[in-house]
């Protein structure tokens, strides 16, 4: 195993990570063609890690100049976690990826009294004593596998997917060809069990108009798209739409008012670029397009959004796949509340 950092290591370490994670959100924020480099990334690792973790992780990987597959902590010395569970071993001179992780402890009463009176949430079990709760986050490795030895080992991601640079187009290209995720009876129910309707209509259609897909305000709670488009189209719509759904941008309120247009269809065409190319189908000539300038520049927009993003491919990805992925939450809160305006058409 790795020796551990001394003080003056891991300061210097937090150092570059906090200047290098705001200059890819800079980066990202200026320029969409690397907003959907990041989301590949995302894509490429099954949308796993929190938006701390996966920038930090991209750095480590573009220091070392490796494209990492698949993440494990060392494990357990009786082999009850980690690449030690997967009967691998970390070769010897190895250095581990650092990320965050959550540091949770029970307080004592003491303590609990404090976090209470400075207005922060105790939670206790029915007999009233502090359970177990996040108190704060540690640096903890973690190694790629191209850094162990061992049994055979099958990448768990739901696709890996071919790097390739991005090239603006400037105006979105429908998606041709079939459906190589098969996904799409199983992103219709999601939208149901989400008390959604869902119908392929005609387009021009009342409510659809010249739109691929809608979701909500004048349709009500349904969502409807072309009955005509491609089945590679169609799918990477419904996702769209999806997406609007656990984004949280409709609201009970059908006539509330739209407080960041350009976000809430970024979130959506985001989420449904991740999901169809961890599932094995590459929109980038739609979606490349379609994000086009939506930030100007804004980073507080961008790693809200990010944290969005990641939160909801998550989710649709565990839900289609049958395996959640593996919980990480180790982000140091920074994200503001989330608006949920009310939708209308667009052209998805």
């Amino acid at each position: 195993m790795a020796r551990r950092s001394t003080e003056q290591e891991r300061a210097e370490f937090l150092e570059q990570a906090h200047a290098d994670f705001e200059a890819r959100l800079a980066r990202m924020a200026a320029e969409p063609a690397y907003w959907i480099e990041f989301l590949d990334n995302v894509a490429l690792w099954g949308a796993r890690y929190s938006t701390t973790n996966q920038l930090l992780l991209m750095m480590q990987a573009a220091e070392r100049g490796i494209q990492p597959r698949y993440f494990l902590p060392y494990g357990n010395k009786d082999g009850s976690s980690g690449w030690l569970k997967q009967r691998r071993q970390v070769r010897k001179g190895e250095t581990g990826f650092k990320v965050w992780a959550p540091n949770r402890r029970r307080p004592t009463e003491k303590q609990a009294a404090e976090w209470e009176a400075a207005g922060r949430k105790v939670r206790r079990d029915p007999d009233g004593r502090p359970i177990k709760q996040l108190v704060g986050f540690l640096l903890e490795s973690t190694f790629d596998i191209c850094q162990t030895d061992g049994e055979p080992f099958t990448v768990p991601t739901v696709q890996v997917l071919r790097r390739r640079r991005v090239t603006a187009t400037g105006l979105p290209q429908l998606l041709t060809g079939d459906d190589p995720t098969g996904a799409f009876d199983d992103v219709v129910k999601l939208i149901t069990d989400a008390g959604y309707s869902f119908d392929l209509v005609a387009s021009g259609s009342r409510y659809l108009g010249d739109a691929n897909g809608v979701t909500g305000a004048g349709a009500g709670r349904q969502v409807l798209v072309r009955d005509d488009l491609s089945p590679a189209q169609r799918v990477k719509t419904s996702l769209h739409e999806l997406g609007h759904i656990r984004c949280g941008h409709l609201g009970d309120d059908q006539d509330g008012v739209i407080r960041h247009r350009g976000r809430c269809e970024t979130e959506a065409e985001s989420v449904a670029h991740v999901v169809c190319a961890a599932l094995g189908l590459d929109t980038a000539a739609y979606s490349d397009a379609y994000v086009l300038d939506w930030a100007s520049g804004d980073i507080g927009l961008v790693k809200q959004t990010a944290d969005t993003v990641l939160r909801v491919a998550k989710a649709i990805l565990g839900d289609l796949t049958g395996e959640p992925a593996d919980d990480d939450t180790a982000s140091p809160p920074c994200s503001a509340d989330q608006p949920k305006p009310a939708l209308t058409a667009a052209p998805h």
